[in-house]
């Protein structure tokens, strides 16, 4: 699993780094998600999922 975020569509709400830490991170300045796991450990793919069906802007696909 690969997950990566559209920084076209982000908009810093940080739900991502809040629901899955060890995946998302933010940067720069203006609070862009960024993902730093790819692939997904396989132990962090349920995290990855809820992240990516949480996520208000729809910013973050999964591709299997």
């Amino acid at each position: 699993m690969k997950i990566s975020v559209d920084k076209e569509l982000c908009t810093g709400c940080e739900l991502c780094a809040d629901i899955c830490p060890d995946i998302f991170e933010m940067q720069g300045e203006t609070a862009e998600a960024y993902a730093n796991n790819d692939p997904v450990p396989e132990d962090m793919q349920d995290c990855a999922r809820e992240v990516s069906d949480s996520c208000p802007a729809g910013a973050i696909p999964i591709t299997e």
